[in-house]
């Protein structure tokens, strides 16, 4: 008789060490050139990730996957609002996408957000990443319009209110 095995457990959310820069990093630059073209704004954040995030109040979440890291992302604070942040630098290894590493990250982001003092946390997108957009819609995101982005990538922007029941 087959049992289904829960590889869940074996999925672990820490926050950000510089002994995970490298791969923070990586597992960016990979599935960014995969898709698109590295940007200025990506260089700058991937390349500073202590002063671009860490020292301007933001967290970054790294998940190790049996001991290895195969996931990230991080939580900036916004320039306009004290109430809300933007999820940014969102990847999860291609050997490993599946098991739930991009939901449990997620999880983690709500909780971390209102840690921050948070009420809504907004992110930038493209619709050709599928199961990146179908992830946020699954934890409550909504679309929205009429933020300036940065890249030339972003084709969609969602928020999420923490206010509201998942």
């Amino acid at each position: 008789m087959s049992q289904k095995i829960d590889k869940r457990e074996d999925i672990q959310i820490l926050d950000y060490k510089p002994e995970y820069r490298s791969a923070f990093k990586d597992l960016n630059v990979e599935w960014i050139t995969k898709y698109f073209e590295m940007e200025e704004a990506d260089y700058r954040v991937l390349n500073n990730p202590d002063s671009e995030i860490i020292e301007k109040g933001g967290r970054i979440l790294i998940a190790l996957y049996n001991g290895v890291p195969a996931g990230t992302c991080a939580l900036l604070k916004m320039n306009n609002s004290d109430s809300t942040v933007e999820l940014v630098k969102m990847a999860v290894s291609p050997k490993v996408r599946g098991i739930g590493i991009g939901w449990e990250l997620g999880k983690a982001v709500t909780t971390v957000a209102k840690e921050m003092g948070a009420n809504k946390i907004f992110l930038e997108g493209n619709t050709n990443l599928k199961a990146s957009i179908s992830l946020y819609h699954k934890l409550g995101f909504k679309r929205i319009e009429g933020v300036t982005s940065p890249y030339k990538r972003v084709d969609i922007q969602m928020e999420l209110d923490l206010n509201e029941d998942i």
